[in-house]
């Protein structure tokens, strides 16, 4: 090997070596027999000439050979060369298979290593078809040494990810669960790797790992480094086994067993005191370890989203990293941020860092970074802060790396749309928009903007006004010009009186850009030119003269010439009523799902099941009522929400002066999935919400389901104060549920998952309503698809209007076929009266006089009830809002306590209603006092009200 390393030319080494090889060839091909050692060495030469880059071809057999020696060196050296020469296919499998199965029966603990590592090297289907079976056995065998438990574990999982279908699920599986215990933690560790891998497609088999998991976990965060020296690194005791168990963790929901809970509880924020302390070395592998486990604690505190106290900690101690000067920190921090920005209990928190964030993206170096801070300020952005995110987010595209400048187009799109409160401000945004990136605005955003304007009768004049003067910028996009001739074409009429903006000016200032635009642009303006035809009589003659030059009638592209032709001898032949008819005023368009939130999902990486988990979840007080709803009336259909969207992502390119038709859905829907189905916008009063002929009441009926209800109340009561969020999970389906309710009226988008890789079959999922509950609650759901492929997700539709008041609450009953299987389940579905408050803001004089209204003894209710968790006052204001009541700050004359109003809105009747809580921090107790005119109402909100703390 010196020999071949001294060589100081490449032809010099291949001499050197070709000699060796034929050399090396003669030995093997010598009719004297090559004892062990020799047939080791030169084994090893073909080894090292092999890593060298050169081909081996021979030597197999050799090698083969040296598996049955009794010696550990030379059979180290025949594994060796066998792992990394032999090919799958070689027909020496089957031979190397009964050295191994040898070596494995030969409870030589040495030995039984090597044939495991082999094993796990080569990694082939048949190696996973001859042992697959053995090894699980010695894996969970008495016998088994320590090392070779190590091996087995990590070999069956390497078996597993190239093979899955081969190795079996059996009695060992409840055994290898038990390895968590083992004292060992080199098993510990081994065996965690392959249970988190098992259980991710198997969690039904392996859920008994979740309390083993906890117990280990809990001993080693709360132990000192001293106790665990084999396997503390820098101060940090078993960090690699740390992170492993808290991700198999994230395989499972919280542990329903409140000790197992509560201790994990007690792990986690041992985490997350300990990433307080002053650290025990300066040297940066203490802090990455450190920091490892931190992370991943974070994360499952993320996933399980059931502790606020936990969610606003982890989002504090994020908070301290954003400007910490590790860069790998700064952006694993900006990242998990934007997870826990979807949490309903940590999102305030994170809005609190939105200054350090804005700040990253003006100064960080790194565009990773700084692509995560776009993406957490995306996250973040709710109707409080919308206007200032999407300020910096066109500030900073104008100096964004072009990479990154098309999606942060598409979300300035989306954030600008979502949160218009003032839809001038909206047409501002997009038209500057354009201005900056014009060539990263995709057409489904400029289609957007147009198809508000036609939409919104308040804002026609203003859009025409405001492009008529960007387009007078001596260099516009190309993109401004289709807006601004699209507009202008339905809408110049509105500023044709100002003298500065008359029917000719309008005219020779869109004409001044054509020659400079493409063809498809071109056709547009042609079609805004007869537009005007109708609209401004007095330059009909201008108009034809250009539809009649050269230049038109002559273009060598077939489309425009078409149109010309055919404009013309419109405008000529028509008499003023047709051309009236032929070129009216756009009508509304219709909804269907989003486009430009389509565009985004598509960028960013298609829509998994785990999608649900991960999504922008709408703030409670947007959703269930806010101080300043946004204003909704019966012509909700015609003119939509703020968060409506009108464009379709299958549309057409737009060849003529007619946007293609319009999209449906709000972005509620398009937040979960890319085929979510469309819902026109809710209109209180008006009975169309009910009338489609695509819903089906008759999925709602009235029985009782035969299966048990799974996890009614935690389930319920999860969803008392907020309306998004998973709302059911097993190892076969996820039920997901996003919804908004506005006065008497819902609607609830309900969201099957399809976790398993095997599609379901006959999938009916149902409502079912009591007698008593049908009177009171009108349900409505849209029936899906009865087939459901792995790994899919379908979406189901139910429209809700309150008739009257209401106790019970709807089950939704699920049955379909699994693998053969039947499957039945039921859970409840977290439709309570308190989803049809509307806040209603009160001075303190008006309160305590309407509370002395209702003083009768049946108006109200009191419970006096033990904290069930920690009294923070930012988390009780929270859920106060989320329950749906206005949260009346400076009323009552004790500050600690918390006073709410609201009225419930029903068909029949409304019901104020009017709350007062007030905690006793020594005691640990709430006094919960509750009014309203309707004795059966103020019980039931006192109930789920007082679940909630």
């Amino acid at each position: 090997m010196h020999l071949v390393k001294r060589r100081k030319s490449k032809e010099a080494e291949i001499k050197r070596i070709n000699k060796e090889l034929a050399n090396i060839r003669s030995k093997f091909k010598g009719d004297k027999a090559l004892d062990g050692y020799s047939k080791k060495k030169y084994v090893c030469k073909l080894l090292f000439i092999f890593l060298l880059g050169h081909d081996i071809d021979f030597g197999h057999m050799e090698a083969v050979n040296l598996l049955s020696s009794n010696r550990y060196t030379e059979k180290q050296i025949g594994y060796l060369f066998i792992s990394v020469l032999v090919n799958s296919n070689s027909e020496l499998i089957r031979l190397i298979n009964n050295a191994i199965k040898n070596d494995l029966a030969s409870r030589n603990p040495t030995f039984m290593g090597l044939a495991l590592h082999c094993i796990a090297n080569v990694g082939s289907r048949e190696m996973a078809e001859a042992f697959a079976g053995e090894i699980p056995k010695i894996l969970v065998a008495g016998d088994t040494m320590d090392s070779v438990k190590q091996s087995a574990a990590l070999c069956l999982l390497r078996l597993y990810r190239t093979s899955p279908d081969l190795v079996p699920m059996g009695d060992w599986t409840s055994r290898v669960v038990h390895l968590l215990n083992d004292q060992h933690l080199g098993v510990v560790t081994a065996a965690t790797s392959l249970i988190t891998t098992l259980a991710q497609k198997n969690p039904e088999e392996f859920k008994t790992s979740v309390s083993l998991a906890v117990s280990r976990l809990s001993r080693i965060v709360t132990s000192a480094s001293t106790d665990l020296q084999d396997y503390t690194y820098y101060f940090v005791p078993a960090p690699w086994l740390s992170v492993k168990l808290l991700r198999l963790l994230q395989c499972y929901p919280p542990p329903e067993d409140p000790a197992v809970r509560g201790r994990l509880t007690e792990c986690l924020e041992t985490i997350l005191n300990k990433a307080q302390e002053p650290p025990k070395s300066k040297k940066v592998q203490h802090s990455n370890a450190k920091n490892a486990v931190l992370f991943e604690a974070i994360s499952l505190i993320i996933h399980h989203d059931s502790e606020p106290n936990l969610l606003v900690r982890a989002c504090n101690q994020l908070g301290q990293f954003l400007q910490h000067r590790e860069t790998n920190l700064r952006y694993l921090a900006l990242e998990s941020m934007c997870t826990l920005a979807s949490s309903e209990f940590s999102h305030e928190a994170v809005k609190t860092h939105i200054e350090t964030v804005i700040n990253a993206l003006k100064t960080e170096r790194d565009v990773s970074v700084r692509q995560r801070a776009v993406d957490l300020l995306y996250a973040m952005c709710d109707r409080s802060n919308a206007q200032q995110i999407v300020a910096e987010m066109l500030n900073y595209l104008e100096t964004a790396d072009y990479s990154i400048r098309e999606e942060i187009v598409l979300k300035v799109a989306i954030l600008a749309e979502k949160y218009a409160v003032d839809y001038t401000w909206y047409v501002d945004t997009i038209l500057n928009l354009i201005r900056i990136a014009g060539d990263y605005v995709s057409e489904e955003v400029w289609y957007r903007v147009i198809q508000i304007v036609i939409n919104r009768d308040d804002v026609q004049g203003y859009a025409a006004k405001t492009v008529f003067e960007a387009l007078q910028a001596p260099a516009c996009h190309e993109n401004l010009v289709k807006v601004g001739g699209y507009i202008l074409g339905e809408f110049g009429n509105l500023i044709a009186g100002d003298p500065r903006s008359s029917p000719l000016i309008q005219f020779n200032l869109l004409h001044s850009k054509f020659h400079l635009c493409s063809v498809p642009t071109r056709a547009l303006l042609l079609s805004t030119y007869i537009k005007f035809v109708n609209l401004f009589p007095e330059i009909k003659t201008t108009i034809q003269d250009v539809l009649r030059s050269d230049s038109q009638l002559k273009n060598a592209d077939v489309e425009l010439q078409q149109r010309a032709v055919e404009y013309l001898r419109l405008s000529t032949i028509a008499s003023t009523d047709i051309l009236a008819t032929v070129l009216e005023e756009m009508p509304p368009f219709p909804e269907r799902e989003s486009s430009i939130l389509a565009k985004l999902k598509k960028k960013k990486g298609p829509g998994t099941v785990t999608d649900l988990e991960e999504i922008k979840k709408e703030r409670s007080s947007d959703m269930n009522g806010s101080a300043e709803p946004a204003s909704v009336n019966a012509s909700a259909v015609s003119t939509p929400s703020p968060s409506a969207d009108l464009l379709g992502l299958g549309a057409a390119p737009l060849t003529n002066s007619a946007p293609p038709p319009a999209s449906s859905g709000s972005l509620l829907v398009d937040v979960f999935s890319d085929s979510a189905s469309a819902v026109a916008p809710l209109a209180p009063g008006s009975d169309d919400n009910f009338a489609s002929p695509d819903l089906a009441s008759s999925e709602v009926v009235s029985e009782e389901p035969a299966d048990t209800v799974h996890d009614a109340d935690e389930l319920f009561h999860k969803f008392v104060c907020k309306n998004n969020g998973v709302l059911f999970e097993n190892q076969l389906l996820q039920i997901g549920l996003k919804s908004e309710f506005r006065q008497n009226l819902g609607r609830m988008f309900i969201f099957y998952g399809n976790k398993t890789s095997t599609q379901f079959l006959n999938f009916t999922p149902t409502v079912i309503c009591s007698d008593d509950l049908q009177s009171s609650l009108n349900l409505q759901t849209k029936p899906v698809d009865p087939t459901v492929d792995g790994g899919a997700q379908v979406q189901q539709v139910v429209n809700i209007e309150c008739v009257s008041d209401f106790m019970e609450a709807p089950i939704l009953n699920i049955q379909f076929r699994y693998g053969g299987t039947f499957q039945n389940l039921s859970v409840k579905l977290p439709i309570t009266l308190n989803k049809f408050f509307q806040p209603t803001e009160m001075s303190s004089q008006d309160f305590f006089q309407r509370w002395k209204q209702l003083s009768n003894p049946k108006q109200e209710v009191q419970n006096i009830f033990k904290a069930k968790h920690p009294m923070d006052a930012e988390i009780t204001k929270a859920k106060i809002i989320g329950f749906g009541s206005a949260l009346l700050e400076e009323v009552d004359p004790n500050p600690a306590n918390f006073v709410g109003a609201g009225i419930i809105h029903t068909k029949t009747t409304q019901i104020g209603c009017l709350l007062r809580l007030e905690p006793n921090l020594q005691a640990q107790m709430y006094r919960l006092t509750l009014r309203t005119s309707k004795e059966a109402v103020s019980q039931r909100l006192c109930e789920l009200l007082s679940e909630q703390f």
